[in-house]
């Protein structure tokens, strides 16, 4: 009796023993973790759980075959950017538009918006097929100038950089307001966010934190989101991945991930998000509206 219970307290003891190690262990991994997230939002602004994202549902195809799905698709991808944006046009009307008819009893502006995204995604596709994508500045300047040209107060630079000033508020689903990086500020944002992708091999993730980190900062006065979903088309198709499009009839789960990013600077749900919307199995584009 003695011998058993004097060898259940040396259990117990072990058991004690191992749970303080432990306990310590696992609040060595917090801080850890704590560090990395604040080393990543001074680098770029936001932050990221890499333990809850599973990017290899975004598939290695090789190039030529990405663009050729990105192609095939983009009138599918141009109806669902404009929607997101509020877009009365149908997929058809988007279809007949590019065809070069014009569809009668919609506004100018909107027919504008369709045209301009065109113009934005065939030179994302043309710079792919040169090889002379890049995720820089001047790229994303350019893609910003064709798409925003007919909404942003000025286009096809940063906030700042041309005669008018301010901007960068955001108005969350939910009604209230969040302000953009102060433009003053988007320079040096720019460089460490650049700084920080070269340190991410994986293209997938480079794309996924640039277009995160892109939304969050306003770099543009108008057009952000929608200029910082092609530079990561266009990232994952230079590096053989397909395109991912966000469906308009996924806007709700959108919406609600981009309030979180602009909340709490944390992008974990948005990037979480962006992957769900790859196209499964065989990396087709997903039909039109679909949630897959």
């Amino acid at each position: 009796m003695n011998e058993k219970r004097r060898g259940w307290a040396l259990g117990a003891d072990e058991y004690r023993r191992r749970r303080a190690a432990a306990t310590q262990a696992s609040r060595a991994a917090a801080g850890q973790a704590d560090a990395d997230r604040n080393a990543q939002r001074e680098m770029t602004g936001i932050s990221w759980d890499p333990s809850q994202l599973d990017i290899t549902r975004i598939r290695e195809v090789g190039v030529t075959k990405a663009r050729h799905r990105f192609r095939a698709a983009l009138p599918d991808l141009i109806w669902n950017a404009a929607a997101l944006e509020g877009s009365t046009f149908t997929l058809p009307e988007v279809r007949t538009l590019l065809d070069g008819t014009t569809v009668q009893g919609k506004r100018l502006e909107e027919e504008r918006q369709v045209l301009a995204l065109s113009e934005g995604y065939n030179l994302v596709d043309e710079l792919v097929d040169a090889g002379e994508f890049r995720l820089d500045k001047s790229t994303s300047d350019r893609v910003h100038g064709l798409i925003a040209r007919h909404e942003a107060i000025e286009s096809g630079h940063f906030r700042g950089e041309g005669t008018a000033q301010g901007g960068g508020t955001v108005q969350l689903s939910t009604g209230g307001y969040v302000d953009g990086t102060p433009q003053d500020e988007l320079p040096a944002r720019w460089q460490l966010l650049m700084e920080q992708l070269a340190e991410i091999d994986d293209a997938r993730m480079r794309a996924l934190v640039h277009n995160a980190a892109a939304t969050r900062t306003q770099y543009y006065f108008d057009g952000n989101k929608r200029t910082a979903r092609l530079m990561m088309a266009g990232e994952l198709m230079s590096s053989g991945y397909d395109a991912v499009n966000i469906p308009h009839s996924r806007r709700l789960e959108f919406n609600v991930a981009l309030d979180e990013l602009f909340r709490t600077d944390d992008a974990t749900q948005l990037i979480e998000f962006t992957i769900s919307c790859a196209a499964p199995g065989d990396g087709l584009p997903a039909r039109p509206g679909s949630s897959s």
